[in-house]
């Protein structure tokens, strides 16, 4: 009985590193374009149900390996749960993120006029996705969903507040796709960690008196959804911007 206990928990382990191991490459793989995204959410899916097995598996074979005092058993029962929970809480997570935001993936800090892509539509040739914005139906359902999400007035003139902004996008790491002070308009793609999205963002400076203010879009090139992903990139830069202008 102790030896099955203990073939339990290492089966356990192995099963939670397998699981674990399956998770990284379901993006890593669509990122370097292996497969499509949607083959990587299927092995992510499959992944978190190899997850909660790990974690049965690991309880179980623990608390029998605790009970017979057999040390290494209930270290590794321990050790599959403590990696099956990450790889069945982060899908997890996604799928409850999706289900409270709106099926949406263009977000704008102004919806009656938001700003506009100009540089970056080459890049954007071959996406699923429209440039275009989808109108009143699409701000509705973002300004339930993102309430807080504003255009940002900055007490410095136009001139300073391209600056800052630009400086901003830099230190967020995106990849700079076009910055043309004239027209007060930057533009950049972020590129998400772990399946390797691409989602274009344009920046939009314009004058107010002796003033400004600074309007943020971010928009998916692929995904119905983007799970809260646009929303996130602009309340980030919006509050770098801020931290931008505090340290000017």
């Amino acid at each position: 009985m102790r030896g099955t206990m203990a073939w339990l928990s290492r089966g356990a382990f192995v099963l939670a590193v397998s699981s674990a191991s399956l998770a990284v490459f379901a993006g890593f793989g669509s990122r370097a374009g292996w497969w499509h995204f949607m083959t990587g959410f299927q092995l992510l899916e499959w992944a978190a149900y190899g997850g909660v097995a790990a974690v049965v598996l690991g309880a179980l074979g623990g608390l029998a390996s605790f009970s017979q005092a057999t040390r290494r058993g209930l270290w590794f029962g321990l050790i599959a749960i403590l990696i099956g929970l990450p790889v069945v809480g982060i899908p997890w997570d996604m799928k409850r993120t999706a289900q409270r935001v709106p099926a949406i993936h263009d977000i704008t800090t102004d919806v009656e006029d938001p700003p506009r892509f100009v540089s970056v539509l080459p890049l954007r040739r071959t996406s699923q996705n429209s440039a275009e914005y989808g109108g009143a139906g699409i701000a509705e359902q973002q300004q339930r969903a993102y309430p807080d999400l504003r255009s940002v007035p900055l007490p410095v003139p136009a001139q300073k507040a391209f600056a800052l902004a630009l400086q901003a996008a830099q230190s967020l790491g995106w990849d700079l796709v076009a910055a043309d002070e004239g027209e007060g308009r930057i533009e950049a793609t972020d590129t998400t960690f772990w399946f390797g999205f691409k989602d274009d963002v344009v920046v939009r400076i314009r004058a107010r008196g002796d003033q400004s203010v600074v309007d943020i879009r971010s928009l998916s090139r692929v995904g119905k959804s983007d799970v809260g992903a646009n929303a996130k990139r602009i309340r980030d830069y919006v509050r770098t911007l801020n931290d931008v202008l505090a340290g000017a």
